[in-house]
């Protein structure tokens, strides 16, 4: 305080007035409004309000921006997600003075911000949490999400070689613990699921087939094998219209009916 009180005297010395006979007064002045300012500074006690509703887009710095308008702000958190790094849509701002933020939660509730009745409400002392602004201060940073990342990368086949191998190790190993505990359990598993793909493999290989567009394939001894075992096809350029076979009950109903229609009109004369 002793140090305190010599700074202020050390200030107010530094300054003249415009008499020099009120020198002395105007110094005192000086002293008290200082004193003063410095003793009203060390009492004040800090406030914190309720943020909900905040809009999408406005973050840690454009809070921090718009609410020092009002006074200082010491500290803030903004609620963020752990899985997505998004905004949950509230925060607490804490100012320095209490009478600051009961100002700031009065004036800013029900407030329309950016299409947004923005929430604001003053939080007593005993309901602040010790930890409320625990990590406010550190910067964020998006997770990384280094499970997805290890799921979704691209390997090479020595790596998906080895990963079957280990994983075809562990359904040994656990149909072996099965067995042991005298489980009678069977299930498909990744052995069934190797199979069935090399079974796919081979069943696709043995369907391909030659066409007069495709290129020149390469006469080894297993081509030409495969081509003997396939049926023989007809040519694809060939192509042959058949026409309906001509119906011979109805040629011979006309023939019937157009006899009859004569000896209608051309009676036989009787003798």
């Amino acid at each position: 305080m002793a140090a305190a009180a010599a700074e202020v005297v050390g200030a107010s010395a530094s300054l003249l007035a415009l008499d020099p006979q009120l020198q002395r007064e105007f110094q005192d002045k000086v002293l008290r409004v200082r004193s003063g300012r410095r003793t009203k500074h060390e009492k004040l006690t800090p406030g914190v309000i309720y943020l909900g509703h905040i809009p999408r887009g406005l973050f840690e710095s454009q809070i921090q921006e718009y609410f020092s308008q009002f006074g200082t702000v010491t500290r803030l958190r903004l609620s963020r997600s752990k899985k997505t790094g998004d905004s949950k849509g509230y925060g607490f701002v804490e100012f320095e003075s209490d009478e600051v933020a009961k100002i700031v939660a009065d004036t800013m509730n029900n407030y329309l911000f950016c299409e947004r009745l923005l929430k604001c409400e003053y939080m007593p002392p005993e309901k602040v949490h010790e930890n409320l602004f625990r990590g406010s201060k550190k910067t964020f940073r998006k997770p990384s999400h280094p499970a997805v990342k290890r799921y979704n990368k691209k390997r090479t086949p020595q790596e998906k070689t080895r990963m079957t191998k280990r994983l075809l190790k562990n359904e040994k190993q656990l149909r072996k613990r099965l067995a042991e505990k005298g489980i009678d359990y069977d299930f498909p598993g990744f052995a069934a699921q190797m199979s069935q793909k090399k079974k796919n493999v081979s069943d696709s290989n043995l369907n391909i087939s030659v066409n007069s567009q495709d290129p020149t394939p390469v006469c080894t001894p297993t081509a030409l094998e495969r081509r003997k075992l396939q049926p023989a096809e007809d040519d694809e350029d060939e192509i042959t219209i058949r026409l309906p076979p001509t119906s011979v009950k109805s040629t011979a109903r006309k023939t019937k009916k157009t006899t009859e229609l004569q000896k209608k009109i051309h009676p036989k004369k009787r003798k």
